[in-house]
């Protein structure tokens, strides 16, 4: 009896599952992201803050362009019409202008992909590191390893990631090893392949090792306390009564098993650290998203406020959609509830 065809349709029926589960976990992110948008359009507009004051005040910004901007805005009609005619804007992509008269979709596509890069790098070392830390320290438990990693953790999740990151700074102005500021050098265009990588890790060291030195703590210490609840756990006895030997134990059964929480963590690491960037970021003014917030709040710049907490709420849900379908992927428990 030839079973390929059945097993073909079993795979295809557990994909369209987890397809399934995947549309319905995106189309409930619409609500969230409308109800982002009414809060932070209300508490923006209801600040006595004029939107076009920087714009009006800038002299290089036309009268045309101001004029366009209060049509665009509707300024003169109730504040929820001004919400409509901006979230129609926004979903047909026109951000508007930002104080100095840039569009704002062009300094946020400038901004987004250097945020992503110095998070993205951030949650693989912090992953590549911290789990397998976090294993071991469990592993040999009470042991001087364990104790040593408990020490360094803790200073790690005590240290305060701006004070961290100035500390960096000073370091790096005194001795000139590090660039700072900005992610690529002056003559970044004339520069080899291999030289351009080597110019844009070199900028990338310093935001790095203070965001990574915050996130691997939290993430090995949870690590190290799901690996000690699930060796205390029945079915790893039984496993180790079976006779099976210890790596077995450990990497086959109990680990499986203690990473589904980690993954279920991603995503707020991932928020986290978009939240941790921002001050990281001004600090070594590295052009990214968190820096570009904090400047428009600063500036009272309307449109680029908006439009940068959006395209943050955006990339924070992308971040807990991602952990959950590697969760549904991962688990036949949950796969099987989606």
């Amino acid at each position: 009896m030839n079973l390929f065809p059945y097993i073909l349709i079993i795979l295809f029926i557990k994909k369209m599952e987890i397809l399934k589960y995947i549309l319905k976990r995106i189309l409930q992110t619409i609500p969230l992201l409308i109800i982002v948008s009414l809060v932070s359009f209300f508490i923006i507009r209801l600040s006595p803050v004029d939107p076009l004051a920087e714009l009006k005040l800038n002299p290089s910004v036309s009268p045309e362009t101001v004029q366009r901007e209060k049509a665009r805005l509707g300024l003169d009609k109730p504040i929820i019409i001004q919400y409509g005619k901006w979230a129609i804007s926004f979903v047909k992509g026109d951000l508007g202008v930002t104080s100095t008269g840039e569009k704002v979709s062009t300094k946020l596509g400038e901004r987004i992909p250097n945020t992503l890069l110095l998070t993205s790098i951030v949650i693989l070392l912090t992953w590549l590191v911290g789990v397998p830390l976090g294993i071991i320290a469990a592993v040999r438990w009470k042991s001087p390893f364990d104790r040593m990693m408990t020490v360094i953790t803790s200073i790690g999740m005590a240290i305060p990631s701006f004070f961290f990151a100035v500390l960096l700074l000073m370091f790096a102005v005194k001795t000139g090893w590090f660039p700072i500021g900005g992610l690529t050098s002056p003559n970044f265009s004339e520069m080899s392949f291999w030289g351009k990588f080597w110019d844009i890790t070199h900028h990338l060291i310093l935001p790095v090792v203070v965001l990574f030195t915050i996130s691997l703590a939290g993430l090995q210490r949870q690590m190290r306390a799901n690996m000690l609840d699930v060796l205390d756990s029945d079915y790893v006895k039984f496993a180790r009564a079976k006779g099976l030997s210890e790596n077995v134990v450990i990497y086959k059964h109990a680990l499986r098993n203690a990473v589904n929480p980690m993954i279920t963590l991603l995503g707020f690491e991932f928020a986290g650290l978009l939240s941790g960037a921002a001050l990281t970021e001004y600090v070594f003014q590295y052009p990214g998203l968190g820096r570009l917030i904090l400047e428009a709040v600063m500036k009272s710049d309307i449109n680029l406020v908006m439009a940068s907490l959006m395209m943050g709420a955006i990339m924070l849900i992308a971040g807990n959609l991602i952990a959950d379908i590697l969760l549904v992927i991962t688990d036949p428990r949950i796969r099987s509830k989606a």
